[in-house]
């Protein structure tokens, strides 16, 4: 299973008042995970923008674990939870330097045409570029139960 993984540096700007990353701020990385994922499959947004479809978000969860704070590097990871014809749940963590876990969590999204906003399937050959990405929690679950000793 392959990840999209990058750094990303807190700024001033991403801070709040009470001195953390403000929530907003993980949403705006989520979305820079997604653009680098559709980049990296060779789906680029404005490619398949101008093929007339468009990725629509339907759902985001985020859990804080441990805030963020100004100067930190953070480490970003994501991967497909779930792949179904028109729509994907993408998971994303979110590391402190020292490997503390920041933050995790989801989106559903779907893609859609943009003359209709009617989900878009995505053909075979689309499916097969995120193929590489898609790691199932279920799967992992289910493998760790078949090791493990009673």
């Amino acid at each position: 299973m392959q990840k999209i993984s990058f750094e990303l540096e807190v700024y001033s700007f991403h801070i709040d008042f009470i001195g953390h990353v403000n929530n907003t701020v993980y949403i705006q990385w989520m979305e820079i995970g997604r653009t680098k994922l559709l980049e990296a499959v060779g789906m680029p947004t404005q490619d398949i923008f101008q093929q007339g479809f468009a990725p629509v978000l339907v759902q985001t969860n985020i859990t804080y674990k441990s805030p963020l704070y100004l100067g930190d590097r953070v480490r970003m990871e994501m991967w497909l939870s779930e792949l179904k014809n028109a729509s994907a749940i993408m998971q994303f963590q979110f590391y402190k330097e020292q490997g503390t876990l920041a933050a995790e969590g989801w989106q559903k999204g779907l893609f859609v045409d943009t003359q209709t906003m009617r989900p878009r399937r995505l053909r075979p050959e689309e499916r097969c570029l995120f193929a590489p990405y898609v790691h199932s929690t279920v799967d992992t679950q289910l493998a760790h139960s078949l090791v493990e000793v009673p």
